[in-house]
């Protein structure tokens, strides 16, 4: 059985924490914030005292001992605080995606019984009345920004400035109280309860305690040599596991500045002001800031992107080994030298990470060309390899043993072994209480020992001992003829292109592989204009034989390379066609994380995948869509069906030799 550990120093809550920063650290910033273009700052002795409040007008509004809350909106200080008050008064903070659907909301509020919910603004507050029927516990809201929301009946309407007013006119009445409840947390006691996102079926809440949140939060930030100094910027879901990590239980143990960028829109302009030295994103940032440096370089004049791609050739050649600290020659340590000071110091500049010491990816395989293009500028960029389950980590990449074939080695305090089928198991302080309200669920993936099921098919590299993830074990397949068929390992090529945006590669049990493709509107729409090509919409240009010629291109390149793998050579793309609509988390065919779903996709567009395999040229279709307001429509397409080139392994052998 995995250890146990005990508390260190009597910290056994995220509430014991920050009392220890706000006295050990308290004028040092905790929270940043911009809003109206202007940076706001909180120390930590203001957020202890922010946070109290909260706490104190919790237990005035009747928050009881396990109740439930539902955290609703964008990464701003409030949320963070509303999670430690609602821990502080011995509640479960239950964050949310703000992006999802009202009945997606009231699955996950109804499953946990919340009572209570604060949100972000009036667009959330609906969305909770809409649903408020389904709710048969909910009792309470509260709201951050009152726009809009005068004329609502406020009998169980709050607005969070009022709550911690409130809480402050009546601390002598429950200040005592509130004592009690913070002493009587423990490592046993529920930190959090994250949903996972529902790739195959419905969410199911991860019950973490005090103990996984901060026995991950210590052993990782020892890892790292993460300390006080750190600035992390806040903006993926909060509704993530690796949002809490970063941004309460990392940040906590280690008393580090959490930065909430204005909004989604304003997000890399915050980045570059704030400059973070710990950074994470998931494989989709990196590709799309990638893609927005190759479409600004294609408007470059001669000279600069001749300098630029002089440049690059050097980095790819040399700049991983000097970030890994191996020897390289004078020559190549001058050249890269000048890369620096003309091309990769701006651009690090431009992407906002010139001062990252330690960047991680993870949420899915990053392409190893994405993954290479950042490290060769000297950007310490790192995989990760977790689940919600785990408290993210499962695996670790140290430094100077960085690789884009594997995730790394078992984290600090892990152990892994691997199933006769290929299947990861794992154990750690990190691992996860229960699945709430659901013993089956909970029993199928953690044994009596402590070993979780990870669902993915992986194996030690014998070389070096680190960890390669082929893909989920139920999307690994076999081929017709018995051979591997693994297609996020073919999805993570073909998305290297700035023009594909997403791909399903299909090829279980058939003869050969065929795929949907998506275009990236950004990249191929700055492509149209500087051809003067003139479209109206995302389905003509996803139909304009210009833009079927030049991703056929980019199937052929990925083909051609998948040649030279002998385990994958077989699944080379025979077929494919791009579809007429960008997938979609509100039309079911993608998770909140934007994860596809798989069977979804094979289901709804059943026609589409008969035609690859039937020999059509093309084929009509209709498909229902969700527009923004939730209304749904149709859209009809003809879809050409592209026929791409394949290499025979035998003859790639042949030119080998």
């Amino acid at each position: 059985m995995a250890h146990s550990p005990q508390a260190v120093d009597g910290l056994a809550s995220v509430p014991a924490l920050l009392h220890r920063n706000a006295t050990q650290f308290g004028d040092k910033p905790a929270y940043r914030e911009k809003e109206f273009g202007i940076w706001q700052s909180w120390s930590w002795s203001d957020t202890a005292k922010e946070v109290e409040a909260l706490a104190l007008g919790l237990l005035n509004l009747g928050v009881n001992e396990g109740d439930f809350i539902a955290i609703i909106g964008r990464n701003r200080p409030y949320f963070y605080w509303s999670m430690v008050a609602a821990q502080s008064v011995g509640a479960v903070p239950v964050p949310m995606y703000q992006d999802a659907a009202a009945d997606e909301m009231a699955y996950v509020m109804d499953h946990c019984g919340a009572r209570f919910a604060i949100v972000q603004d009036q667009e959330q507050v609906d969305k909770i009345i809409e649903i408020q029927d389904k709710l048969t516990e909910f009792e309470h809201m509260i709201y951050i920004d009152p726009r809009g929301l005068r004329k609502y009946d406020h009998h169980k309407l709050h607005q969070f400035a009022h709550v911690q007013e409130q809480g402050r006119a009546a601390r002598d009445e429950f200040a005592s109280d509130l004592k009690a409840r913070s002493d009587k947390l423990d490592y046993d006691s529920t930190c959090v309860m994250l949903y996972t996102s529902g790739t195959t079926g419905r969410p199911k809440g991860v019950v973490l305690s005090n103990r996984n949140i901060i026995e991950a939060s210590r052993s990782s930030s020892d890892f790292d040599t993460l300390g006080p100094g750190e600035e992390v910027l806040a903006y993926l879901p909060m509704a993530w596991v690796g949002d809490f990590i970063f941004s309460i239980g990392q940040a906590y143990w280690c008393g580090f500045c959490v930065n909430c960028p204005e909004s989604p829109d304003t997000m890399m302009t915050d980045l570059r002001e704030i400059g973070p030295t710990y950074y994470f994103a998931p494989p989709r940032v990196f590709e799309t800031q990638l893609t927005n440096v190759m479409i600004r370089m294609e408007d470059a004049s001669p000279f600069k992107k001749w300098l630029f791609d002089r440049y690059m050739a050097v980095a790819r050649k040399v700049g991983p080994a000097i970030l890994d600290g191996k020897s390289v020659s004078f020559g190549d340590r001058l050249s890269y030298a000048l890369g620096n000071l003309f091309v990769y110091g701006p651009l690090k500049n431009t992407l906002g990470l010139s001062r990252v010491r330690v960047g991680y990816t993870a949420g899915e395989a990053i392409g190893p060309e994405i993954f290479e293009f950042y490290r060769s500028l000297g950007i310490n960029l790192k995989q990760l390899y977790g689940q919600t389950e785990a408290s993210v980590f499962i695996t670790v990449q140290p430094d100077g043993e960085v690789r884009n074939d594997t995730v790394g080695v078992p984290a600090p305090g892990v152990e892994i072994k691997i199933a006769d089928n290929g299947e990861v198991f794992y154990r750690s302080p990190g691992t996860f209480e229960e699945y709430y309200k659901n013993p089956e669920s909970t029993a199928s993936t953690k044994d009596a020992e402590g070993w979780v099921a990870t669902g993915d098919a992986g194996f030690f590299d014998p070389d070096n001992g680190h960890l390669r993830i082929i893909d989920r074990a139920k999307d690994v397949g076999k081929m017709a003829d018995g051979a591997m068929f693994a297609p996020k390992y073919v999805e993570n090529k073909l998305k290297f292109y700035p023009n594909i945006l997403e791909a399903v590669v299909f090829g279980n049990q058939r003869e050969e592989c065929t795929a949907f493709i998506n275009i990236d509107l950004t990249a191929v729409g700055n492509w149209a204009e500087r051809n003067n090509i003139g479209y109206a919409s995302y389905q003509e240009l996803a139909g304009h034989p210009q833009v079927l010629d030049a991703i056929k291109v980019h199937v052929e390149e990925v083909n051609r390379s998948l040649a030279d793998d002998p385990m994958l050579a077989h699944c080379q793309v025979h077929r494919f066609l791009v579809l007429h609509k960008e997938l979609d988390a509100d039309d079911g065919e993608m998770t909140r994380t934007r994860k596809v779903r798989r069977g979804v996709i094979s289901d709804k567009f059943e026609d589409l995948l008969g035609a690859l395999y039937d020999g059509s040229d093309e084929i009509y279709t209709n498909t229902e869509v969700t527009y923004e307001d939730g209304r749904k429509g149709s859209i009809s397409a003809t879809l050409k069906i592209v026929e791409a080139a394949v290499v025979s392994v035998a003859a790639q052998q042949v030119a080998a030799e």
